[in-house]
C-alpha cells in the first residue's frame, strides 16, 4: 500500500514537473550578450532539480478548483523562482554557509558570492516579470490579488520574516512558540501561497479558503519537522546536501527542542490535520491527501 502510494506520487510529481519546467526554464534561456553570466548562474540553480513541491501543489489546487492550468502556470513558475532564489541566498557564507545543494556545489561555489547574490535577485525579479506579463482569462482584480498573495508570502510578513527570526535565533535558547512562528513563515509561507493563490484566482469561498490554508500550514509544519529529522539521520547522498548543518549553525530545531520521538509524533499529527482539512472537497482531494502523506514520510 505504502509503496504503491510512493510510486504513484513520484509519477504524479513528474507529470506536473514535465509541464512546468519548459516554461520555467524559458526565463533563463538567454545565452548571448554581456549579461549572459547572470542567466547561467540563475539557470544553474533553477535547473538543479528538487522536488518542485510548491509549484506542483499550486497546479494540483488549480485542478481541484477547476482553473485552467495555463492561467495558473505563470504563478507556479514564479513560486519556484522565488523558492530557488531563497535557497541561493540561504547557502551564502553570510547565511548558512553551505557548499552543497541538490547534490551539486552551491551557486556561490560555482559563480562566486557576488554573482550568486545577483542570481538570487534576478530570480526574484523574474518572478515579478512572469506574473505581471501573464495573459489569462481570470478577471484582473483576482489576478492582482493573487500577485499580492504571492509576494506577501515571500516578503517580510512571510518567508523573509521567518529568515530574520532564524538568523537572530542562532546560538540562543528558542521557545517552541518562537520556533513554530519561524517555520510558519520561513517554510510555511510559500507552501501556504501554493494553495491560497489558486484559491484567490478561483474566487473560492471562505470555507474552501480556510480548508486550503489549514492543509498548507499543517503540511508545511510536518514537512519542516521531517527536514529537521533528516538533518540528523538522513544521508548526504539522499538529501543532496550536507547533514548536521542545523547543529553546526547552532540552530534550534524540533529535534533539539522536542527530541526525535516527539518530533516523529508531531509529523504524524500535523500530517493528519492536513489530510482532514480537505474533507470538504470529498474524493476530488484524494491525491492532495496522498501527497501530504508521501511528502512527510520522505527520505530526501
Amino acid at each position: 500500500m505504502i509503496e504503491r502510494v510512493k510510486t504513484a506520487m513520484k509519477e504524479l510529481i513528474k507529470s506536473y514537473a514535465a509541464r512546468l519546467e519548459p516554461q520555467l526554464y524559458a526565463a533563463v534561456g538567454e545565452k548571448d550578450g554581456l549579461t549572459k553570466t547572470i542567466y547561467e548562474a540563475a539557470g544553474y540553480s533553477l535547473k538543479a532539480g528538487g522536488k518542485r513541491l510548491r509549484p506542483v501543489l499550486m497546479l494540483m489546487f488549480a485542478e481541484l478548483l477547476g482553473l485552467a492550468e495555463q492561467d495558473v502556470m505563470p504563478f507556479a513558475c514564479a513560486l519556484e523562482m522565488i523558492h530557488t532564489y531563497s535557497l541561493i541566498h540561504d547557502d551564502l557564507p553570510a547565511m548558512d554557509n553551505d557548499d552543497l545543494r541538490r547534490g551539486k556545489p552551491t551557486n556561490h561555489k560555482v559563480f562566486g558570492e557576488a554573482m550568486a547574490i545577483l542570481a538570487g535577485d534576478a530570480l526574484l525579479n523574474m518572478a515579478a516579470e512572469t506574473v505581471s506579463a501573464a495573459r489569462c482569462s481570470i478577471p484582473a482584480g483576482r489576478v492582482l490579488a493573487a500577485v499580492h498573495e504571492l509576494f506577501s508570502a515571500s516578503g517580510t510578513k512571510g518567508m523573509i520574516g521567518g529568515q530574520v527570526i532564524d538568523i537572530e535565533s542562532e546560538g540562543r535558547a528558542v521557545s517552541l512558540e518562537t520556533l513554530q512562528k519561524l517555520q510558519l513563515l520561513k517554510t510555511g509561507a510559500l507552501i501556504r501561497a501554493a494553495g491560497r493563490v489558486p484559491a484567490v484566482l478561483a474566487a473560492a469561498d471562505e470555507q474552501q479558503l480556510e480548508a486550503i490554508t489549514q492543509y498548507c500550514e499543517n503540511l508545511g509544519m510536518a514537512f519542516q519537522i521531517r527536514d529537521d529529522l533528516l538533518d540528523v539521520y538522513g544521508s548526504t547522498e539522499e538529501l543532496g546536501k550536507r547533514i548536521g548543518s542545523d547543529e553546526a549553525n547552532q540552530k534550534t530545531t524540533y529535534v533539539s527542542l522536542c527530541g526525535m520521538e516527539k518530533s516523529e509524533q508531531l509529523v504524524e499529527e500535523y500530517t493528519g490535520k492536513a489530510v482532514a482539512s480537505l474533507d470538504i472537497f470529498g474524493d476530488k482531494a484524494a491525491q492532495l491527501k496522498e501527497l501530504a502523506v508521501y511528502l512527510t514520510n520522505r527520505r530526501s
